[in-house]
């Protein structure tokens, strides 16, 4: 399961940016989103889905990058959690 629209759904409601206007591929720095609304944006992910992301890669700033990050860091949580 992609994490995409649960981002796009959060941006939504932080932001005011409708998920129809976001292009998954698109660089989100052409949305406005600066390195501190980035860091602020993964901050918020990390508190909504009860995860914790790895420092991300700086080139890193598309949606779909980003939801590929979620989904991979929630693939590896199981896994984790049995070495625990």
């Amino acid at each position: 399961m992609s994490s995409l629209k649960e981002l796009q759904d959060l941006i939504q409601e932080k932001y005011g940016i409708d998920p129809a206007d976001l292009d998954p591929g698109a660089s989100m720095r052409d949305k406005g989103f600066d390195s501190l609304a980035l860091a602020e944006f993964l901050f918020e992910i990390e508190d909504r889905l009860k995860i914790t992301l790895p420092d991300p890669d700086p080139e890193m700033d598309t949606l779909a990058q980003l939801a590929a990050l979620v989904d991979q860091v929630r693939a590896e949580e199981p896994a984790q959690q049995k070495v625990a």
